[in-house]
């Protein structure tokens, strides 16, 4: 089946069907187990996916990682503190949204958007759980980087809500909201509303490239 998982919106409620088409039916709210990190609960910006041992995972807005063995309602549990505090080059953001978590090339990915500066961030882990690795930018606005064939560019003021598409256990495209000018200006009577965009994305070089990086590193220290 296919299954949507709503948050902020919803308080965490699963819908599935056994086709994009639908009908779709309600399943249930996710169910959140308590445990000393549970004030890292709400049910904001969820992002899940299935691990390949065959738990679920969910990232929240908060940065914590949760996984289930009891299915896609869970109860989850919340394995620590937020991954952005735990990750050095990152404490101190204070305004991350969005993340996206996807499993690739041996690594879980999260890419997370910072609304203030408008730009977002990767992060890699080889368990999804410990040691976040720290990568730097994942993408930014004011980059000419949206480019159509025939060479045209897009430029957003923002962009946001990231999304992944993968196949044959690669990314193949991101899904953005974008928008051309602040959230403020923009209004039910211009032509200013938000879009959504699909970007083809080279998933399987970044998988090789961080691969080799890590290759690379390990033999440097390896006596």
């Amino acid at each position: 089946r296919y299954a949507v998982l709503v948050s902020d919106t919803r308080p965490g409620e699963v819908f599935v069907s056994n086709s994009l088409e639908g009908p779709w039916e309600h399943l249930g709210p996710v169910q959140v187990a308590q445990n000393e990190y549970s004030n890292l609960a709400r049910l904001a910006n969820l992002s899940i996916m299935v691990r390949p041992d065959g738990d679920y995972m969910i990232v929240a807005r908060s940065g914590a990682v949760w996984i289930s063995k009891n299915g896609i309602l869970g109860p989850y549990t919340i394995q620590g503190p937020s991954v952005f505090s735990t990750v050095p080059e990152m404490r101190g953001f204070t305004t991350l949204e969005d993340p996206v978590v996807w499993y690739s090339g041996g690594y879980y990915h999260i890419v997370v958007n910072d609304w203030r500066p408008r730009k977002a961030y990767h992060l890699t882990s080889k368990d999804g759980i410990n040691d976040w690795r720290f990568h730097g930018l994942a993408y930014d606005p004011t980059v000419a980087f949206l480019r159509h064939t025939d060479g045209t560019v897009n430029l957003w003021h923002k962009i946001e809500r990231p999304g992944v598409v993968i196949q044959d256990g690669h990314v193949t495209h991101f899904t953005f909201s974008v928008l051309d000018v602040e959230k403020n200006l923009e209004r039910g009577d211009d032509n200013h509303s938000s879009k959504v965009i699909v970007v083809p994305f080279d998933g399987a070089a970044l998988d090789r490239d961080l691969q080799q990086a890590d290759a690379a590193s390990t033999s440097r220290f390896t006596p």
